[in-house]
């Protein structure tokens, strides 16, 4: 059967019934692979699916997919192959690539003969796509890209916020923060905005670039699968180069790899930081955010944006997500609001009333002075160093997990300079420890399991609080500088064991206390 011509693709085509028949593989059932099931299902493609683990464990997965009549070919025993013979078209879960050592070693092998072959010419061999790639492809609405070493996630919340606040474009938010995108394709108009965080997995096979292109910051993350600092770079940088002309990239200068990319393509770059604002960008002067000039996108009417009395957006003060490089964050997310000509008291309210989002530097609650603090998405040293800036003294972090492979040198420092104490967990607890106690962290204890770890630095909090000035809160922080893969399925779960042990721990001090006030949410 001929395969699909990806390039000739419209989403008026699926629309119209151009997949209707046509047998497609979908490789991997996660997240991404669940969606583009029913959506190649729902468009009328006869779908197959692969996944290399036993039926028993993606019992959820395959709930998932309701009664639609999808074919599962799941477990070690399918040759991954003999799933897409016939097929006229391939599509793949973020992490199944031929490009990564991460993938499994047979379906890696066959799909780099796979991609030979029809880089060869062979006219037999199904087009292959990534539901990402696929997505911008299909998508008849303005994109707005997310991405970065660390930020992404407040970044793209925070965008959609502001986006969200015009009544006349609705906003869609998704990507790699959780919410694969390609089954909101049959919804979605010119007159949407779509906010998509794309990672290090999806960029690579990206073909098609966004509207808009957010950079928040790139660092080192990721090396396992990159293998060297250069290949991570080259990785993110592909969304800048694929930048529509017509948008605009949105570059933080006080990056200095992220703000070389300004002169990539033919796209204008929006340039922010935290100091007073360059021609045409976003800065902040005595406490505000202001405006230097950035223009409109040329789809909403181009000219200099809108903006109050020399530039004003918004004071910093009403700014209720924390820390230096939460700023740095808003800033991103104000200038999206700005190219797409949103008014500046639009702007303000959303980005005031933003308090942050699920595991990123999220409070659960406080209890007996001590606030627990839920930063699980804090996986990268650069992410846990600003966590620690975030919060006055005392803190006492809990950290540790499957370990990333990244230099944690400089983590350490910071965790001397800024930690009362640490609580060590997981598989890089030990390695952690050394470290810490090396840069002079003069407090640190290993603990088995996250409960003993939030009791344990609950215990730590408390006690410094006694050597500390009335009305002083203690801050608990989860942010592991390391994978979640030795204890939990992913960070989400881990923030959420997290979140309950606090629960669990301030129901017992509520009960201690007789019911009287002692914790608060």
């Amino acid at each position: 059967m001929p395969t699909i011509d990806l390039d000739g693709l419209t989403i008026d085509d699926v629309r119209g019934g151009a997949l209707s028949g046509r047998p497609v593989t979908v490789l991997g059932l996660a997240r991404s692979g669940v969606a583009l099931a029913r959506f190649l299902h729902d468009a009328g493609a006869r779908v197959t699916v692969y996944d290399g683990r036993p039926a028993d464990e993606l019992a959820g997965s395959i709930g998932q997919l309701g009664d639609r009549d999808v074919a599962l070919r799941l477990g070690p025993d399918v040759d991954p192959a003999s799933t897409w013979a016939g097929a006229a078209l391939v599509t793949t879960s973020p992490s199944i690539t031929n490009d990564f050592p991460t993938t499994e070693p047979r379906l890696r092998g066959q799909l780099q003969s796979l991609v030979d072959a029809r880089a060869a010419g062979d006219l037999d061999a199904p087009a292959l796509v990534t539901e990402a790639d696929l997505f911008l492809r299909l998508c008849p609405s303005p994109t707005i890209g997310v991405t970065g070493t660390k930020g992404k996630t407040t970044t793209s919340s925070l965008a959609y916020a502001i986006l969200a606040a015009d009544p006349v474009h609705p906003a869609v938010l998704g990507g790699n923060i959780g919410m694969p995108l390609v089954e909101r394709l049959p919804e979605l108009t010119p007159a949407h905005r779509v906010v998509i965080e794309l990672s290090e997995l999806q960029l690579p096979k990206l073909s098609r670039g966004t509207t808009v292109a957010v950079y928040t910051n790139v660092t080192s993350d990721h090396l396992d699968r990159h293998g060297t600092l250069e290949a991570y770079r080259r990785v993110k940088r592909r969304l800048a180069e694929l930048v529509d002309p017509d948008g605009a990239l949105v570059l933080n200068l006080e990056d200095p790899v992220v703000g070389a990319y300004a002169g990539l393509g033919t796209a204008p770059a929006v340039l922010y930081r935290n100091d007073r604002p360059v021609a045409g960008g976003l800065g902040v002067v005595d406490g505000w955010i202001l405006s230097a000039g950035v223009e409109r996108l040329p789809m909403v009417g181009g000219g200099v944006a809108h903006s109050g009395l020399g530039g004003a957006i918004m004071p910093l003060e009403e700014l209720r997500i924390p820390g230096a490089h939460n700023v740095s964050n808003a800033l991103a997310a104000i200038a999206v609001g700005l190219l797409f000509g949103l008014a500046p008291d639009a702007i303000r309210r959303a980005a005031g009333a933003f308090t942050g989002v699920e595991h990123r530097l999220q409070t659960v609650a406080v209890v007996d002075g001590v606030r627990f603090v839920n930063d699980s998405q804090g996986t990268q040293p650069d992410a846990v160093i600003a966590a620690l800036r975030a919060f006055p003294p005392p803190v006492v972090l809990i950290a540790g997990g499957r370990d990333k492979g990244n230099d944690l040198t400089d983590l350490a420092r910071v965790a001397a300079a800024h930690a009362d104490a640490a609580v060590l967990i997981g598989e890089s607890g030990s390695r952690l420890e050394a470290l810490f106690n090396e840069a002079g962290l003069a407090r640190t204890t290993r603990a088995v399991t996250l409960d003993e770890a939030v009791e344990t630095a609950a215990q730590i909090a408390r006690s410094r609080l006694d050597d500390m000035a009335q009305g002083t809160t203690a801050t608990v922080l989860l942010s592991p500088a390391a994978a979640s893969f030795d204890m939990f399925v992913d960070y989400a779960a881990r923030g959420r064991a997290f979140i309950d042990a606090v629960g669990r721990l301030a129901a017992a001090t509520r009960q201690a206390a007789g019911g009287s006030e002692g914790s608060r949410a």
